[in-house]
């Protein structure tokens, strides 16, 4: 049986719903952040020495990091499923996006929720105004800019192909949904990307998403209706 180390609002929804797509059995170990630090609880260190989730343990195998999760569930159990054929332009675009997520998507959102923090942290009196002034202008100048930057290259690299690595829906869109639902939780999504909130309202209207929410729970980054 294979378990998932589930944090919640955390990454780990992305692989409920990806076993939930596959059609395997599996059993939640459940943590809840600090609702002060918003950190995972150091009982996940347990688990994985940076008490970081998601972590799947798969019999003998304890895999860490989305991306390799998702990769290491999609070569076992995928039967060919969720991911391009080899050697195709598709399965170049799914290695693609499958790193991209992490490596460049999530930096400037995470960006975004350090400064937004910053403007209401607790410092002297004296020290709150330049506190505000620093982390809006760091969001003004560098992080916003970079933002809207990446979320133009999504609007246009998805309007190609319908989905991210071409026009069937694969992992790589799951990899890809926790960046965007961040971007749209925290109003960076816009007007100007249509084709991202379409994704959106489509991988929310799938089964197995939906599946994985029930199955998850406390996912703030569901989007209000």
């Amino acid at each position: 049986m294979i378990t998932v180390h589930h944090l919640n609002n955390s990454r780990s929804q992305r692989i409920l719903w990806l076993l939930e797509e596959l059609g395997l059995p599996y059993e939640i170990v459940r943590y809840q952040r600090d609702p002060k630090t918003m950190l995972a609880p150091k009982e996940l260190r347990a688990v994985h020495p940076l008490g970081k989730s998601p972590v799947v343990v798969d019999g003998e195998v304890t895999v860490a990091e989305s991306g390799a999760i998702i990769e290491y569930l999609v070569d076992r159990y995928g039967e060919g499923r969720l991911r391009p054929a080899p050697g195709t332009p598709e399965r170049l675009r799914y290695s693609q996006f499958l790193h991209y997520a992490e490596g460049s998507a999530m930096p400037p959102l995470l960006l975004k929720l350090v400064f937004r923090r910053m403007e209401s942290a607790p410092v002297p009196f004296f020290a709150k105004p330049v506190a505000r002034m620093l982390a809006r202008g760091a969001q003004k100048t560098f992080v916003d800019p970079q933002l809207a930057l990446h979320l133009d290259y999504l609007e246009a690299e998805i309007g190609k192909t319908g989905w991210f690595a071409g026009d069937a829906f694969s992992a790589a869109d799951i990899q890809m949904s926790f960046p965007l639902e961040a971007a749209a939780s925290r109003g960076a999504l816009t007007d100007a990307h249509p084709r991202l909130r379409d994704f959106l309202e489509r991988i929310h209207a799938r089964p197995a998403w939906k599946a994985a929410l029930e199955r998850g729970g406390d996912y703030d980054l569901v989007p209000k209706r």
